[in-house]
């Protein structure tokens, strides 16, 4: 059968009359003007992106090309409305023609059409996260794997290397090799699970969210004139974001263009911050190379930032080898200049922040205008400790909430349980992490315990008693769980000595040594980020002087994210990661902990290709400001390190690369 699209003429059918030199920037016309064959647009912060991919697809319009020869990526289902809104916005009208969109809803789009092909019916299921992880149990199920087996991947992990497989165009054994060899003994059961999975996808009529991409892919590749077809189709191809595609969706890209070379790359490789998740930085560095001839447009008039910070943005970036040199020019007129904040510790720095943000809201500022971003979740604890002292309200925009997570919850259970044994939500949390234990074994068990130590009738204050009781319980233990509890009750009596019940750090150093970081690598693709969190908790835990002090600081924090009101309009400092803020901006920023070994992370030193993300990261978190910046690091680390002692911290190493008279340094010490 053949997909040949007989082409019409091209014809003006759309006048908009839109004066381009008036309401572009030099370098935005020559962009959105650009004849036709590849370009990549270098964007830079706050310089128009979206302004510019708008305009394109209105001078395309303009030029003749029907609306549905004109395919535009994006990467999220609010960035794909927003750029559609404002196509319209110059119409005047819809344009429903345009084939417009993320990568994922033209790819079920192309797929709904061609299913048959693939050897699925168009009625397929999408499959979200949940589906995938309730099918992947299935799998295992099937090839008598048991879940709770202390040391093979649960289904979250395994899932996270299928969609890694699929995105990178690596193959399991690839994958395990390398990020996830831990698992290396596990290698060919994995594999096996892949397959068992596909096939299993594929008996269901289900497609989980990679499919989407990589049997768009597969269905271009195997069939000839279906890819005729799209590639004569889609004759102009525009994408955002571009620095943040993967492998996969590079390749998508260019076996769509490779008939009319007509694909407009927009991105920043300054912004390039998620290798982690698969982006794959050389599809935007190497795009001149793949595509001979290619024009390359750089839009750095920045309309955001004042000229002070820009010039601390540019040369924080310098030091990157691999990168397209550019330079944002401010738009805007002087401001401040920004602050280099040297605090003597984190409390001092959690001080100056709530200090400053005070005197900002008597001067007329709005707290809604003013955002802290760091590296990591837990950079920001003593803030948020000191935020909640002084009744300033904030709201964290970093996903799920620090203690709301599920390995923090489980390591401070232990200290709840030690601390007080009648608490029967952390007993039955902390056994039912013991494999082969329900929530029907651990209510007999935590029956059977509380019996115990009722006739027990021993004072914990003079006596440790909680490991002794846990022990005459070992009956009510499935023998599948025998070993593992008599581990959970050798660690229960090392936590409740009387020299280890009264320091909290010193607490949740021994769960995780006593097998804790195992459980963590088995369940979470992402375990080194929460054994960095519980390290870091225990040496946040140091400031306080009883396990008792610490765990109701604890819960006055989990209270106040906890209600906080998606619908309450009251002024609130914003707190993110700067993951979290990339694309958004703020009057004014602070960037704390910028110490070597936190920002840039210890790991990330390890290779070049590491510290330029944590430059382009640390670039982000700069560009985000639009009035006033405060670059913020403690001296001095409390608790830091195995021995509990104050240890002093060496400032950023990006720090050093920013020219002393482009700040201006204040020291609080």
């Amino acid at each position: 059968m053949s997909h040949e699209y007989v082409l019409k003429p091209f014809a003006p059918e759309i006048r908009l009359n839109i004066d381009y030199p008036r309401e572009l920037n030099e370098q935005q016309l020559a962009a959105v003007t650009a004849p036709p064959g590849p370009a990549l647009v270098i964007a830079g912060a706050g310089s128009g992106k979206t302004r510019t991919l708008t305009y394109r697809v209105a001078y395309l319009l303009e030029q003749g090309i029907p609306a549905d020869r004109i395919l535009l990526l994006t990467f999220t289902n609010k960035a794909a409305a927003e750029m559609m809104r404002r196509v319209a916005d110059l119409l005047g009208h819809e344009l429903h023609a345009l084939w417009g969109g993320t990568f994922h809803s033209i790819g079920a789009r192309v797929l709904r059409l061609h299913a048959e092909t693939l050897g699925y019916q168009k009625d397929f299921t999408i499959l979200d996260r949940d589906d995938a992880k309730d099918l992947i149990k299935a799998c295992l199920a099937d090839a008598k794997i048991d879940q709770k087996d202390k040391h093979f991947p649960k289904p979250d992990v395994l899932n996270e290397i299928f969609s890694l497989a699929a995105n990178t165009h690596q193959t399991v054994a690839e994958l395990v090799d390398g990020r996830f060899s831990y698992f290396a003994q596990f290698a060919e059961e994995i594999a096996d699970q892949q397959q068992r999975y596909h096939a299993r996808k594929r008996a269901t009529n289900g497609m989980d969210f990679d499919d989407l991409l990589a049997l768009w892919l597969k269905l271009l590749t195997d069939h000839p004139d279906i890819r005729e077809h799209y590639q004569r189709r889609f004759q102009f191809i525009l994408v955002d974001e571009y620095q943040d595609t993967n492998k996969l969706q590079g390749d998508l890209i260019d076996l769509l263009a490779a008939r009319h070379h007509n694909v407009t790359v927009v991105g920043d490789d300054a912004q390039s911050i998620y290798a982690w998740r698969g982006a794959n930085f050389a599809n935007i560095l190497d795009f001149p190379k793949r595509y001979p001839g290619a024009k390359v447009f750089k839009i750095e008039t920045n309309y955001r930032s004042t000229p002070e910070i820009l010039n601390v943005a540019n040369a924080a970036i310098a030091a990157n080898v691999n990168q397209f040199a550019k330079a944002l020019t401010p738009a805007r007129k002087s401001g401040l200049k920004p602050a280099l904040v040297q605090c003597h510790d984190a409390g001092q720095q959690a001080q100056f922040i709530a200090q400053r943000a005070l005197e900002l809201r008597e001067e007329g500022s709005s707290l809604n205008d003013i955002c802290v971003l760091y590296r990591s979740h837990f950079h920001a604890l003593e803030l948020q400790l000191e935020l909640t002292r002084r009744q300033i309200p904030f709201s964290i925009t970093s996903g799920l909430r620090f203690f709301e997570q599920a390995h923090i919850k489980d390591a401070t259970a232990y200290l709840k349980f030690v601390a007080n044994p009648k608490d029967e939500v952390s007993f039955k949390r902390l056994v039912q992490l013991i494999p082969g234990i329900g929530g029907k074994g651990a209510e007999k068990l935590f029956n059977s315990f509380t019996a115990k130590m009722a006739e027990s009738g021993l004072k914990m204050e003079t006596e440790p008693k909680i490991a002794v009781a846990l022990q005459t319980c070992v009956k009510a233990v499935p023998k599948k769980a025998a070993v593992a509890w008599t581990q959970f009750v050798a660690t229960v009596a090392q936590l409740e000595a009387p020299e280890t019940r009264r320091q909290a750090a010193k607490m949740l150093r021994l769960v995780m040594d006593a097998g804790y970081d195992d459980y963590l690598k088995e369940t979470y693709d992402n375990y080194e980020r929460r054994l960095d969190e519980i390290q870091q908790l225990a040496e946040f835990a140091f400031q306080f002087g009883s396990v008792e002090e610490f765990l109701t600081q604890l819960a006055l924090l989990t209270n106040v994210e906890a209600e906080e009101d998606p619908t309450d309009d009251t002024e609130k400092i914003k707190l993110s990661t700067i993951h979290q803020a990339k694309g958004l901006e703020f009057a004014v920023v602070f960037v704390i902990m910028l110490c070597d070994g936190l920002f840039p992370s210890a790991r990330s030193t390890e290779s070049n290709d590491g510290e330029e993300e944590e430059r382009r990261l640390f670039y982000v978190s700069i560009t985000r400001a639009k009035n006033e910046l405060y670059l913020c690091y403690p001296n001095m680390r409390g608790g830091f390190g195995a021995s509990g002692v104050d240890t002093y911290q060496s400032p950023s190493r990006f720090l050093s690369e920013i020219p002393k008279g482009l700040l201006n340094e204040w020291n609080l010490r």
